[in-house]
Formats: C-alpha cells, structure tokens, sequence
C-alpha cells in the first residue's frame, strides 16, 4: 500500500507553509522500516529522481516491512538551486546537514530537521542521498568501523566506499565544520545504521547516477530482507569494489588562479604522494603559483575541472586506502 502525505517542516516569516511530502510504501507488518530521503542539499537531484523511479517499479505486494521516502527533504534549498539557504532564510544554521536531530523551537533547518527526525527516528536502517559534483567519483560513505554501516554500503553496491571517522578519531576539520551534526551521524549515533550515497553531477539529471541510485536502492530492500532478489539477505556475489578513508583529505589551492590538470589525470586512478597532478596559474603574469602533487597514497576520487579557482578551494582529493 502506499500513501502520500503532505507535510508542513516549518513556516515563512509570512506565515507561508514550508512543505514536501512523505511517501509511505507498506508491505508486511513483520518486515523493517527503511528510510530514505533526498536533495538536503537542492541542487543535489539526482536522488530526488532515484526515488520517483523506486516508486515507478516497487512491487508493493513483495514488499516486507514499510519504506518511507522523503524526495525534497530541504525544500529552502531546493527552490533556490543551492546548496545552503541565503542567508535571509536561516542565518544561523544554513546547511540543514549541519543540525541534525533537530530541534522544535530552533531555526528553521533546525524545525524541518526535527520534523523530519519523527518519520527517521524510528527506522531500522537510513540511506540519506546526495549528489557530488561532476568533478567527483560515485561512492558511498559510512562510519567507519561500524559492521552495520559498512553491509549497508557495500549493498548499495558503489564501487568506492569511503569510510568517515568521526569525533576524537576524526581529523580536526571534521569538528570545525560540525559534522556531527549530519543526518547520516547523528543517526548511526542512535543506532540506526545509515550510508550517504554520494551519485555524481549535481543540478542535472543524469542517467548513469539516476541508475546507479536506483540499483542501489533495490540492493538495500534486498540486504534488509524487504524484497527478494538477488541478496535475499545477503549478496550472493560478495562486493568487491574498494574502501578508502573518508574525504577530508584534500589538496587545496596555495592562492587564486587557473588550474590546469595534467594530461592523463583520471578519476579512480591509484596515485603516490608526490605524484604531479596539475599546475595553478596566475592568468596575467604565467607564473606558477602551484604545483600540484598528491599529499598522499590513495585513490583520486576527485579533480576540479572548473578551471577558474579560489585561494582554499580544492583543487584534488586523495582517499587514502589503509582504512582496515
């Protein structure tokens, strides 16, 4: 059976409604809840289509258990294009992947968190999907060390999984940026197991992520036991994709200029620290600010192809690979 319910997160200094809607699909009382939503971050859309798929091809009478699907969770962002709401909107906490579990009487993040966090709170399990940029391998992250975290994961079946430390194991940027307060943390942390799909290219709908999502989901229903197939509970091929450390190591722009990758830079490729990468330019003189190596052993998970760059911006991202 499914439903369709419209729900108020927050309201508008005008008294205008903030809203977006729940989606329930119940199957047998006996099975899990899953949860599941998407576009915390509104240019991030990919997801969003993952689920009206899902809902185009779920077999409800298969169904176990209950799935709850939220496509617009931020509908702030969503109908801005952004990433964060202006500041007009929320000043104090404009990255609703900031506040999570939310609080009732907070800013308005903070009231469409802890809406939100009704429908989440009692899950089994959480899959909370995002859209990297083009510039950006696909890959899942999850807690890591945490076995639940980690099935969850390889059953969406990325090939990269990124594990995140978190708290007093986590590099300092991790605490400066609060990242305690993400849904995916801040739920792991009640004991809901939960994984971020990161499905490439933002502010566009793009086949291959859309896809990628959409397997993913179905290889989720399938681990929890919520459908048959070919897990029905467990994978019968064991995934075999690649476990890197989580994404705080980057390798940032030393000032602004043109950022030119060397020929050959791939996504995915295995690099050595003190491999060439790229070279920054000042645009008027020619000089080069900055030559880009990798800091690290790892995996090239991202390149900025956006060649025009700011002091601080990242130019590469190196996922290390002794995470074990």
């Amino acid at each position: 059976m499914h439903t369709a319910e419209r729900l108020t997160l927050t309201r508008l200094p005008s008294g205008v409604p903030v809203e977006t809607t729940v989606h329930t699909y119940e199957g047998d009382d006996d099975g899990p809840t899953l949860y599941v939503q998407a576009a915390q971050h509104g240019r991030e859309i990919n997801g969003t289509e993952v689920l009206r798929r899902l809902h185009e091809r779920l077999d409800h009478d298969e169904l176990r258990g209950k799935v709850i699907a939220v496509p617009v969770a931020d509908p702030l962002t969503f109908d801005h294009v952004s990433y964060t709401t202006p500041e007009v909107i929320d000043s104090v906490n404009p990255n609703l992947n900031r506040v999570w579990p939310g609080d009732a009487e907070g800013s308005l993040h903070q009231r469409i968190a802890a809406r939100l966090w009704e429908y989440a709170g009692d899950a089994d399990a959480i899959v909370d999907l995002h859209t990297g940029s083009p510039d950006m391998l696909t890959h899942t992250v999850y807690l890591k060390g945490d076995e639940e975290c980690r099935a969850l994961a390889e059953a969406f079946g990325t090939d990269l999984l990124l594990a995140e430390a978190a708290g007093d194991d986590a590099d300092t940027e991790w605490s400066e940026r609060n990242f305690g307060g993400k849904f995916r943390v801040a739920a792991t942390c009640e004991g809901i197991p939960s994984i971020t799909p990161e499905l490439a290219h933002n502010k566009q709908l793009v086949e291959p992520a859309i896809e990628t999502g959409v397997e993913g989901m179905f290889g989720v229903l399938e681990h929890m036991g919520m459908l048959d197939g070919e897990h029905d509970g467990t994978r019968e091929t064991e995934w075999d994709g690649t476990v890197a450390r989580n994404h705080l190591g980057r390798v940032k722009a030393a000032d602004s200029g043109l950022f030119l990758v060397d020929d050959g830079v791939e996504l995915g490729q295995s690099v050595a620290s003190g491999d060439h990468l790229g070279r920054l330019f000042d645009p008027t003189t020619y000089d080069v600010l900055q030559e880009v190596e990798a800091d690290r052993d790892g995996i090239l998970y991202s390149v900025a192809l956006e060649s025009t760059v700011t002091a601080g911006q990242t130019l590469v991202g190196v996922a290390l690979l002794d995470v074990e």
